[in-house]
């Protein structure tokens, strides 16, 4: 084979190298930000579903809490119920208890 052929067939396998290392080249840079971008949605993911479980947590205890809360109210409605009856019968005790020593201060005079 003369000499200018082989050098046009060494320019041309160089040619063909330097155009599949160019092609490598930009196939790698696209796999890295094809990477990135699927990291960047499963991140967003993540997050989105995180701040949607901690709401859920959020609105649970928010939940038990109103309910602790009504239990409370209850519990402390029931006990001011059974002062306040207490209270009253006590009121009558005195009353009775105060006529009792009223009527015995004046007979006691009399």
């Amino acid at each position: 084979m003369p000499r200018p052929e082989v050098l046009d067939r060494i320019k041309e396998a160089e040619a063909d190298a330097d155009e599949i290392i160019e092609e490598a080249r930009r196939e790698k840079e696209e796999r890295i930000a094809e990477a990135r971008d699927e990291a960047t949605e499963i991140r967003e993911t993540a997050e989105r579903e995180a701040d949607e479980l901690e709401e859920e947590r959020l609105a649970e205890a928010r939940e038990e809490i109103e309910r602790e809360k009504a239990e409370i109210l209850e519990e402390g409605e029931k006990e001011r119920e059974a002062l306040t009856e207490a209270a009253e019968e006590n009121v009558e005790e005195a009353v009775e208890y105060a006529v009792d020593q009223f009527e015995e201060a004046v007979h006691a005079q009399a």
